[in-house]
């Protein structure tokens, strides 16, 4: 049975939260900090400590690792570790566990397979924010399975954060189309997905750098490396590379069955980055990120996302397609777009097969089929009924 003195710890916790509520509008929020280890002064942690709470009266930031010489920014807790990332990482860990904080803010986590993270970029043309998902960690191994995933998670964080239908655009790398017509189809049995279109003349959802500058989209899905690279051009490209200047971070944590949000930011980091790295995190966990990650894969699932993910796994195993010889050859003098550069070749000998004269090339906005404009159309129909377009 509680003593006296801890029942009124309890209530006069409850009663600070009341007020704190109360002032600020946002339910109170404990969030970590890996303080130590990055490439800049350890000020940096404590500037953006100090900023995030100024802007954010509900928030403690509480430092993880070998408390610093300076003067701590007022309102700020710390859990004091030995400065080995190790140690400091397992100090984070206990406080998750122990529920003395509700997120984590950390320069590199081992996320399991199938766990990666959704980051967030300031777009230089029009000063939008856009998601970029995904940033570190990997959803699935399998590539195209990675990519459809990385959309599905990147919508549940932009739900999350508070946009109801938020715009989604697949980066032109490799297996986009693929990924592009998956969503479609799912989109066809009910999924709720709202697709973006590009900047350029010829629109589409397939995105280029420049809808990335403009931020044309809400959410932009990629694979990881791609992501990661991104965040690290559009947080650093005014300070040379040396220093993140802009953003918001690498984003927080999240897969299926994944409760923890921690979110990754680099060593790289400046003080800007880290501050906007916390309070992306706390309103991760104040949109119960976990909770809305769950319903959106019910959703995805709903619509076909096994069925889309099994096929990409399906077609990943099958054998290489047998050898056709090219009928004769002919000027070609048409395009057809589209169709993703994993699957190329294939195509190409899919029309081979129907006497046909095609060549792979690759044009200035991705690959493409060329073959004899009077072709053009029955080529289409042919590519359209195999699933290349």
């Amino acid at each position: 049975m509680a003593s006296q003195n801890d029942r009124r710890a309890i209530l006069g916790k409850a009663l600070e939260d009341l007020v704190t509520r109360a002032r600020s509008g946002r339910a109170p929020c404990r969030i970590g900090l890996m303080a130590a280890g990055g490439e800049h002064s350890d000020t940096e942690f404590l500037s953006a400590a100090a900023v995030a709470m100024k802007e954010d009266a509900a928030l403690t930031v509480v430092g993880v690792g070998p408390r610093p010489a300076g003067l701590v920014p007022a309102g700020m807790d710390w859990i004091e570790t030995g400065c080995e990332g190790g140690e400091m990482a397992a100090g984070m860990e206990k406080a998750l566990e122990d529920g003395q904080i509700q997120g984590a803010v950390a320069l590199h986590y081992p996320f399991p397979l199938g766990v990666t993270t959704v980051g967030r970029i300031l777009t230089p043309a029009l000063g939008k924010a856009m998601f970029v998902a995904c940033t570190t960690g990997m959803s699935a191994a399998q590539r195209q399975q990675a990519l459809l995933r990385n959309a599905v998670l990147g919508m549940a964080v932009a739900r999350a954060m508070g946009l109801t239908s938020p715009a989604v655009g697949v980066l032109n790398v490799d297996a986009a189309p693929q990924v592009l017509r998956a969503l479609n189809r799912m989109a066809e049995r009910g999924y709720d997905l709202r697709l973006g279109q590009s900047v350029r003349g010829d629109g589409g959802s397939l995105l280029r750098g420049n809808d990335l500058l403009a931020g044309a989209v809400d959410v932009c899905v990629t694979d990881t490396l791609t992501g990661n690279i991104l965040m690290k051009l559009f947080s650093a490209f005014t300070s040379g590379g040396a220093y993140e200047t802009t953003g918001w971070g690498y984003g927080p944590s999240v897969g299926e069955g994944w409760n923890r949000v921690v979110s990754i930011v680099s060593r790289a980091s400046g003080a800007p980055v880290m501050a906007n790295a916390l309070a992306y995190t706390a309103a991760a966990v104040r949109g119960n990120l976990p909770d809305v990650v769950a319903e959106e894969l019910r959703r995805a699932r709903a619509a076909g996302l096994d069925d889309e993910l099994a096929a990409f796994e399906k077609a990943a195993g099958a054998a290489p397609p047998s050898q056709v010889q090219a009928p004769p050859a002919e000027p070609t003098n048409e395009e057809i777009h589209g169709i993703d550069v994993l699957d190329l070749e294939q195509a190409v000998h899919c029309l081979w097969k129907e006497n046909i004269y095609a060549e792979a090339a690759m044009g200035c906005t991705g690959p493409v089929v060329k073959l004899a404009v009077a072709h053009l159309e029955k080529a289409r129909e042919i590519l359209k009924a195999a699933g290349y377009i």
